[in-house]
């Protein structure tokens, strides 16, 4: 079956048209370079998202820490995780960077701050 695909990784927008042979191999025609071919390739055996939200803080100077995935997550368990770190509160201070969920759901993937908070006044 074959499925078509914009690319987003730079500005050409290639619009590719991929099929799919087995579960690890795929035939992909119409980019324009080896970045939109490996974008199509990554988006249809296994596609990923960067993941952001936000979660409680205890005692900081805003309510909400803007969080996010250090690096993409398989969109099949996205969910999952969103539930685990809905969960989730911090208390202040925090450092833009700090690791807020370590390993979670056991991916080798971080949940990092986006944003620095401090304490109450």
């Amino acid at each position: 079956m074959a499925s078509k695909i914009i690319c987003i990784v730079c500005p050409n927008g290639c619009e590719m048209e991929v099929t799919e042979l087995s579960t690890t191999k795929v035939d992909i025609s119409g980019y324009k370079c080896e970045k939109g071919k490996e974008y199509a390739h990554q988006e249809i055996i296994n596609p990923a998202r960067t993941v952001t939200t936000t979660i409680k803080v205890k005692n900081g100077f805003i309510k909400r820490l803007p969080i996010r995935s250090e690096s993409p997550i398989p969109k099949d368990i996205i969910l999952e995780i969103m539930e685990k770190i809905k969960a989730f509160e911090i208390e202040a201070p925090v450092q833009s960077g700090d690791i807020i969920i370590e390993n979670i759901l056991n991916t080798g993937i971080n949940i990092i701050a986006s944003k620095s908070v401090d304490m109450k006044c």
